[in-house]
């Protein structure tokens, strides 16, 4: 018991401020970021020099990593992650060493019984001592006199272990001491293991978005592409691009955004790209791709069916952004819509930069709009440049100022899409993003008339043959006279079709691309459909010999009509 006037009552006092001082700046500092690594090193930070003179942070690598720690000891190691020291202490391990610690050191106590452990006198130890006696020997004729070890716990799991030593500080730790040590610890574990647990969110976010994200690039003639998404600090989103090779040696390039991070934007991010591919195998015209697409988010957003629990975190979409051009290397021309996407860039060959003057649209999900469409014609070697809003907009700079240092950054010609990409990023992202930007580069190209034949044919059966003299003539002057035979049969039994069911005149067209192209265009808009057909039919086999001599085929329609089209690979 103290008396008023004790001398020892102002010295308790002191500390007691000075504890809660130190407690209040711990509940401060450690905890600012989702980092596992930073925190511990909060944790080091702020021990050191106010309660302790070296600090040490010894963590599994599975807790860096996000996972769930296992049993701690010796087999596995720990990792030294984090040092806080008022001197260099070479004897001590380091930052990236791996800690093994003998079942006799105060640490494997910790780890063991849950309970921090006091060695008031280090000299006296000889547990710590049987971890390395030629090293610590040298750590106590440094100084080092005095030790609490605590175990990181939080949420019942044992994280890793933390070590406060004195040295500079005459006096040895005391039973009072061992307290702080554990608040100082519990503080900390919750910390590290809040950013465990988003470090493993994120990390699965990361490895779904990646793993639905496209792989390679697809084989097509039309552009020459790269492409760059960079997830963001605070959590992967739900951002993605795409190339579509289409029918006709046209190509589609596809970006768009979902609203949020995590998982629930990933995973969405993945169902709209497979919905834009499902719905490119249908040859659709942009603004009815998109008017499918935002009736698709829609009933993804009302749950398609089913009672949504609206308690439930991420249970709708909320929004989701895209821009979809489809550019045809024949004509040159490139028709592009959007819904609620910022505007795509095009660099002309001579490094001029226009923003194309496309309607913005709602976003996806919204219903009850039209989409409008804008057709460009691109020279050949031109730009296109589709990205998401992270990439010109953050919370330092409005949109306005980060299309103007976007222009500037494209102003550069003869460049290409792969040094284009570098020298974008390079120029408009800060060092930790605040959103996840995709960035899209296609440069044009162009499939020449040396390498496309077409012919206008009236609507006459007599034609016909004329069409197949035609075809094998072609061909022989491209080099694919073996291929004659069976494109000649193809293209006699569509253009027959053509004259026999539809209407208006009928075009005959070959593309030599990647493979050999073969489409015939009429006024109707009625599609053939394969059927198999019964022995005693006289007709109805056409079509199937089509399917059955060619790898593709398909029909698109057309303003006009329609075009059924053939794909055979090229010998």
């Amino acid at each position: 018991m103290l008396l008023i006037g004790d001398p020892g009552v102002g010295r308790l006092a002191v500390l007691a401020r000075r504890r809660l001082e130190l407690l209040h700046e711990a509940g401060a500092r450690i905890g600012t970021t989702l980092d596992v690594g930073r925190t511990a090193e909060e944790l080091a930070e702020v021990a050191v020099p106010q309660f302790a003179d070296f600090a040490a942070v010894d963590l599994p690598d599975p807790v860096l990593h996000g996972e769930e720690p296992g049993p701690l000891g010796v087999d596995p190691p720990l990792r030294r992650v984090a040092v806080g020291s008022v001197r260099e202490e070479p004897d001590l391990y380091g930052v990236g060493d791996q800690v093994g610690y003998v079942p006799s050191t105060p640490q494997a106590r910790s780890l063991e019984t849950g309970q921090a452990v006091l060695e008031p006198v280090l000299a006296e130890a000889g547990g710590w001592l049987a971890q390395d006696p030629a090293r610590l020997t040298r750590v106590l004729r440094a100084g080092i006199h005095s030790l609490i070890t605590v175990p990181l716990r939080a949420r019942g799991t044992t994280l890793g272990v933390v070590s406060f030593y004195r040295s500079g500080q005459p006096a040895p730790f005391e039973e009072d001491d061992l307290s702080l040590a554990q608040e100082l610890a519990g503080r900390a574990a919750i910390c590290i293991d809040n950013a465990r647990r988003y470090t493993r969110e994120h990390t699965t976010a990361l490895a779904l978005q990646r793993s639905l994200l496209p792989k390679g690039r697809p084989e097509q003639s039309a552009v020459e592409v790269a492409y760059r998404y960079l997830p963001a600090q605070a959590g992967v989103g739900g951002d993605w691009f795409d190339v579509i090779p289409l029918s006709g040696a046209r190509v589609a390039l596809v970006v768009g955004d979902v609203v949020g991070h995590g998982l629930h934007a990933a995973a969405t991010m993945g169902r709209l790209r497979t919905a834009v591919h499902n719905f490119c195998s249908l040859d659709l015209p942009p603004d009815e791709l998109l008017t499918h697409l935002d009736d698709l988010v829609g009933r993804l957003d009302r749950g398609e069916g089913w009672a949504v629990d609206s308690g439930q975190a991420d249970s709708g979409i909320v929004g989701a952004t895209c821009l979809y051009a489809v550019y045809d290397p024949v004509a040159r021309r490139c028709t592009l819509t959007r819904a609620g996407h910022p505007l795509p860039a095009v660099v002309g060959p001579d490094g001029g930069v226009d923003f194309v003057d496309l309607p913005a649209g709602q976003p996806l999900g919204l219903g009850g709009m039209p989409f409008e469409t804008v057709e460009v014609e691109l020279a050949e070697g031109s730009q296109l440049v589709l990205y998401t809003d992270g990439l010109i907009e953050d919370r330092h700079r409005d949109i306005d100022a980060g299309l103007d240092r976007l222009r500037t950054v494209l102003a550069h010609a003869g460049r290409p899409p792969e040094e284009t990409c570098e020298a974008v990023l390079d120029a408009m992202l800060p060092a930790r993003p605040s959103d996840d930007v995709a960035l899209l580069v296609a440069r044009t190209q162009v499939l020449g008339p040396e390498r496309v034949a077409q012919w206008e044919l009236p609507s006459d059966p007599a034609v016909v043959s004329r069409s197949r003299a035609a075809v094998t003539e072609q061909l022989a002057a491209w080099g694919l006279d073996e291929l004659s035979f069976t494109v000649e049969l193809v293209a006699s039994e569509l253009v027959t079709n053509a004259i026999r069911h539809a209407t208006g005149p009928v075009q005959l067209r070959l593309l030599r691309d990647r493979a050999l192209i073969c489409e015939v265009s009429d006024g109707s808009g009625t599609s053939p459909r394969l059927r198999r057909a019964r022995t005693e039919d006289e007709g109805g086999r056409g079509l199937f010999l089509v399917a059955q001599l060619t790898e593709r085929w398909g029909t698109r329609y057309t303003s006009d009509g329609k075009i059924i089209w053939t794909e055979l690979p090229l010998p």
